[in-house]
């Protein structure tokens, strides 16, 4: 089945509010992967206006499933990284304004770069996976950058569907298939959510890992978290 990593970034924007330790991050996470999930996913962010660093270094502990670390790679980023050893990095482009990541890596105009974050990342048995576009060219140049996985920025697809343009599936079907040939993982993440995860699913060839965060935890205020952990894990079999 593909695996669930839940995001669990809006439980810090949720504390961060009022201060405080409510809800309690780290209690969060261990009851997401009692529930079912097969890992957890943050994405600290310079500012730390969710997730902070310290949490990173305090999730260690507590995530016995799958910790996966997003992140543009700067300094900051990288140092953190190294010193937690989660057992996925996944690479962003995002800029330190952006509220949300928004779009994939141009793995060709970036390859010496992240060719040298990648290659010090798997010195130290950390699997990486870096955030793309559907687009074939990119896939290609990914797999030249040497990183184990792609994520699909799925965004576009996820806007589509929502309207009933199931066809916007197809770039994703043809860059699945290209990093199949690359024999690159594939995991995906970004504005998917329990109406749209089964169709994405069943479409892509081999889809490893899904990373859900803001429409989960927006789904469990009405439905509940076990609950929703549980239908996500369902959609995913």
């Amino acid at each position: 089945m593909t695996k669930l990593s839940v995001n669990i970034n809006k439980i810090a924007t949720l504390r961060n509010a009022r201060g405080g330790n409510v809800p309690d991050l780290l209690k969060v996470a261990t009851d997401i992967q009692s529930f079912g999930a097969h890992g957890i996913t943050i994405h600290p962010r310079p500012d730390e206006r969710h997730i902070r660093y310290q949490d990173a270094r305090d999730l260690k502990s507590v995530v016995y499933t799958e910790f996966n670390i997003e992140g543009n790679p700067e300094k900051q980023f990288i140092d953190l990284v190294l010193e937690i050893k989660p057992e996925q990095v996944t690479l962003v482009p995002d800029a330190p304004n952006a509220i949300t990541s928004n779009a994939g890596w141009d793995t060709i105009k970036n390859r010496q770069f992240l060719s040298e974050v990648i290659a010090e990342f798997k010195r130290n048995g950390i699997r990486t996976s870096i955030f793309v576009d559907p687009i074939v060219e990119m896939v290609e140049g990914a797999k030249d950058i040497g990183t184990d996985r792609i994520e699909f920025y799925t965004e576009s697809f996820a806007r589509e569907y929502e309207v009933g343009n199931v066809s916007s599936v197809a770039p994703y079907v043809d860059a699945a298939l290209r990093a199949n040939m690359c024999g690159l993982g594939i995991n995906a993440g970004h504005d998917l959510s329990l109406n749209n995860i089964q169709y994405f699913k069943d479409s892509i060839p081999d889809l490893l890992e899904v990373s859900i965060g803001h429409a989960l935890i927006s789904e469990a205020l009405y439905l509940g978290l076990e609950n929703v952990v549980n239908m996500y894990i369902k959609k995913l079999m």
